[in-house]
């Protein structure tokens, strides 16, 4: 089998195709990427050193996907990842909507005319900003959790997390509009040029050489930075670093994905995939984690909102562990033993990737 991997020098492409090349020796991996993001010209090299394929390219260019290999699934994982993207000066709506939208559109017109099958990695963030932020929160060793009654919950959401049905209503975000649209894309080319959709919904997705920022990536982000004494920062509810997120680890993601190539979705493809809820933390509590590592160097506060910040969200995985048998198997623990190994090898890490200052 040969797969084609959009975005394979950004941080969960690459470490996919590295993760399948372990798992599917067998298999041929061709990647594609523009190389845009500061940061993604430093996997090149390993991911030649594994056999993976490597084509300069960019999605949103149809003379550039038509121009790639015939493959059998094609993982889309090239997007601008920043639920601020559009919106915080850095990129415009329009190139937001050309990286995230019109290039998963080019990706689906080459599966379409090449019968290959899709991954597409989606995002947590394509549910209702307002549902997830009146979700009725307490706190508990500095962090938010999600009171536990039942009457007062909204569809789709419990103590595992937030389920594949939870509301999707407007506004999620320009981003998260960029992958809801997407999605809804992807099933439509799929059902009418009968060629296999998987849509997974991820959380954070973390590891170490993520190229980390403070709006994408935020464990990784956070670990460099804390260890470089540079500065933090808890904004909005309160400025206390309760929000919480879940987090798994790209390798996980690569035994689910070759898991569902082995099946036909039939009608049933979206799937919500994260760390769940033994996987969690708050920001006050990885700076907690942070100090005993790294020593301590406290954040600042700032009371003001954010737009589109939300309190908690947990991915429920029930659906993906029912269906197969998947659950993550590295803790969000070690997850960040690994990271914190990597900053202590490249203390020039978010300078070298551009994160910092942006």
């Amino acid at each position: 089998m040969r797969f084609l991997i959009s975005g394979v020098c950004g941080f969960v492409g690459s470490r996919l195709a590295l993760a399948l090349t372990e798992r599917a020796p067998n298999t041929e991996i061709v990647g594609v990427d523009n190389l845009l993001r500061p940061g993604s010209e430093l996997n090149r090299h390993e991911l030649a050193s594994r056999g993976v394929r490597f084509m300069h390219g960019d999605v949103r260019m149809r003379s550039d996907v038509e121009s790639l290999p015939v493959c059998d699934f094609v993982i889309d994982a090239a997007a601008n990842p920043s639920v601020l993207a559009g919106v915080d000066g850095r990129s415009s709506a329009r190139q937001l909507c050309e990286h995230n939208l019109m290039g998963t559109l080019n990706v689906l017109e080459y599966c379409r005319n090449e019968k290959a099958g899709l991954v597409l990695l989606s995002s947590s963030r394509v549910y209702s900003v307002q549902h997830l932020a009146t979700l009725p929160m307490c706190v508990a060793d500095e962090a938010f959790h999600l009171r536990p009654d039942p009457g007062c919950l909204t569809n789709g959401v419990s103590q595992e997390g937030v389920a594949e049905c939870f509301p999707v209503q407007q506004p999620i975000s320009l981003y998260g509009a960029t992958k809801l649209s997407s999605e809804i894309m992807a099933i439509e080319y799929g059902a009418a040029f009968s060629f296999p959709v998987w849509i997974n919904r991820c959380g954070v997705l973390t590891g170490a050489g993520q190229f980390g920022t403070a709006e994408q990536g935020i464990f990784s982000y956070w670990l460099h930075a804390h260890a470089a004494r540079l500065p933090l920062r808890y904004i909005g509810f309160g400025g206390y670093g309760y929000q919480v997120r879940d987090a798994f680890h790209p390798d996980d993601l690569a035994d689910l994905i070759l898991a569902q190539i082995r099946r036909d979705p039939a009608g049933n493809a979206v799937y919500n995939i994260g760390g769940g809820p033994s996987n969690t933390m708050s920001l006050a509590q990885l700076t907690r984690w942070c100090n005993e590592r790294f020593g301590v160097h406290a954040p600042s506060r700032d009371v003001s909102p954010r737009p589109f910040d939300i309190p908690w969200i947990v991915m429920d995985n029930q659906r993906a562990g029912n269906d197969f048998q998947w659950r993550p198997t590295r803790s969000l623990l070690s997850i960040l033993e690994e990271i914190a190994n990597h900053v202590e090898a490249h203390p020039d890490w978010l300078h070298r990737t551009g994160a910092y200052g942006r």
